[in-house]
C-alpha cells in the first residue's frame, strides 16, 4: 500500500475495511496515545488496556467520523478521556492501591522540570484552546517542523512559530499558577524529550486485533472502560450542548432587559408626558418581564455556581464531578475568564468537603490531597485577581 494521510487510511478500513489501513494508523499513533494514557495511571499495563481502548472506539466509530475530523487530535481527546473513564473505574474498584499511589505522588520529591511538568501537562493541554493545543501536539509530540506544522493548521511558517510559542507561553503561566516555575524553552524541551515514550512492541498488534473485533476478543475489564469512555464522551458533547444554550439564554435575556426601558422611555414620551391608566399598565407588564428575566438569569448563573446540593450520589460520583469542575475551572482561568473559574473551584471544593464530612472513610487520602490542590488554586487565583483587579471587579 503505497504511503496515505490518515483520511486516506481511515477511508480505506471505512470503505473497503481495509485491516492493513487500520493497522498503519494503529502504528501510526500508537506511542502517542499510550504516552497520554501513562502519564494518567503510571501505570504501564493500564495504560496499554487504555490505548486498546482507545483504537477499539476509534474502529466503532470510524464510519460516523467527520470527513473534517483531524484524527490526531481526536485520538489525543479520546485518549485523556478513557484515561478519566479508566481513573473513575479504578476509585470505585481498588480503594487500597488508589490510596497507595496517592500517597506516593503526595510525598514524591520532585526536582527536575519533567517530574514538575509531568503531572501537569494534559490538564494544561485541555485548557488551550483547539488550535493552540493541535500546534503543541504537532510540533513536540509528533516532531513536526514548523513549516510542516503550519501546513496542517493553514498557516505558514511564521504563523505556526508564533502560535507555538503563544502556547509555549500559556503553559508556562499555567505551571508559574502552580508552583512550578520555568521558562517556555525548558518546557518545550522537556516536552519534546520526554512526552512520548515507545510503547510496548506487541500493544499495536494487540491494539489492532481487538479494535477490528470491535472489543470482542477484549478482556472484561477493557471492555468495561470502553463503555465507561463512551458513556462520558456523550456526557463531554452533550455538557457543551448545555452550555451553549445558556450562553443563548443569557444572551437574550439581556437583549430583554436593555431592551424594555428603552421601550418605557419611548412610550412615555409618545404620551407627551402624560401616562395614562393604560400606560401604567403597560409598564407595569414591562417591569415584571424585566425583573422575570432578571430572576431566571440569576437562577441559570447560580445553577452553574452554587454551593453543592445535599449528596446523594455516591462518594465516587461526587469526586469524579468536582474533579471535572476542577478541570473547567482551569480551562477557564487559561481562558482569563477568572471569576467564572473561581466559582468553579469553589463549586468543587464544596463538593470535596461534602465527601469528607458525609463519607470520612472513603479515600480519605485522595480527597484530602484534591481538596489541598482545590484550596491552593483557590487562593492562588484570588490573589492574582486581586493584582490585576484591585477595585475588585468582575471579568468575564
Amino acid at each position: 500500500m503505497h504511503e496515505l494521510d490518515d483520511t486516506g487510511l481511515l477511508r480505506e478500513y471505512v470503505e473497503r475495511d481495509s485491516e492493513e489501513a487500520f493497522a498503519a494508523l494503529v502504528a501510526r499513533h500508537v506511542n502517542k496515545v499510550y504516552s497520554v494514557a501513562l502519564r494518567h495511571t503510571g501505570n504501564q499495563h493500564q495504560a496499554e488496556e487504555i490505548t486498546q481502548a482507545v483504537f477499539v472506539i476509534l474502529a466503532r466509530k470510524s464510519r460516523r467520523l467527520s470527513r473534517r475530523a483531524v484524527l490526531y487530535s481526536w485520538l489525543y481527546k479520546t485518549a485523556r478521556l478513557v484515561s478519566l473513564a479508566f481513573i473513575r473505574g479504578e476509585i470505585r474498584r481498588t480503594r487500597r492501591e488508589q490510596e497507595a499511589c496517592m500517597q506516593t505522588i503526595v510525598n514524591e520529591k520532585e526536582s527536575d522540570a519533567w517530574t514538575q511538568i509531568a503531572p501537569l501537562l494534559d490538564a494544561a493541554l485541555a485548557g488551550l484552546n483547539e488550535t493552540d493545543r493541535r500546534a503543541i501536539v504537532l510540533r513536540f509530540f509528533y516532531g513536526k517542523s514548523m513549516r510542516e506544522t503550519g501546513a496542517d493548521l493553514g498557516a505558514n511558517e511564521d504563523a505556526a512559530r508564533k502560535r507555538v510559542n503563544r502556547a509555549l507561553e500559556k503553559l508556562r503561566k499555567y505551571f508559574t499558577n502552580r508552583g512550578v516555575s520555568s521558562t517556555p524553552e525548558i518546557i518545550a524541551g522537556a516536552i519534546s524529550a520526554n512526552s512520548v515514550q515507545a510503547a510496548p512492541e506487541a500493544l499495536a498488534n494487540s491494539a489492532t486485533a481487538a479494535a477490528l473485533a470491535k472489543g470482542g476478543t477484549a478482556s472484561t475489564s477493557t471492555l468495561t472502560l470502553i463503555k465507561g469512555a463512551l458513556k462520558l464522551m456523550a456526557w463531554t458533547k452533550t455538557k457543551i450542548t448545555i452550555v451553549a444554550g445558556v450562553a443563548v439564554i443569557l444572551a437574550a435575556g439581556a437583549v430583554v432587559t436593555l431592551m424594555v426601558p428603552f421601550q418605557k422611555r419611548q412610550n412615555q414620551n409618545g404620551a407627551g408626558g402624560t401616562i395614562a391608566n393604560s400606560g401604567n399598565n403597560e409598564t407595569s407588564t414591562q417591569d415584571a418581564r424585566v425583573g422575570y428575566v432578571a430572576v431566571d438569569t440569576g437562577q441559570v448563573n447560580s445553577a452553574g455556581a452554587s454551593m453543592p446540593r445535599a449528596q446523594s450520589a455516591a462518594p465516587s460520583d461526587t469526586f469524579i464531578q468536582a474533579y471535572l469542575s476542577v478541570m473547567e475551572a482551569q480551562k477557564l482561568d487559561g481562558d482569563g475568564k477568572s471569576t467564572l473559574a473561581l466559582e468553579k473551584y469553589r463549586y468543587a471544593a464544596g463538593l470535596l468537603q461534602q465527601i469528607r464530612d458525609k463519607s470520612p472513610d472513603w479515600q480519605p487520602v485522595i480527597v484530602a490531597y484534591r481538596l489541598k490542590k482545590t484550596n491552593e488554586a483557590m487562593a492562588d487565583l484570588e490573589k492574582k485577581m486581586s493584582v490585576m483587579s484591585p477595585s475588585g471587579g468582575a471579568d468575564f
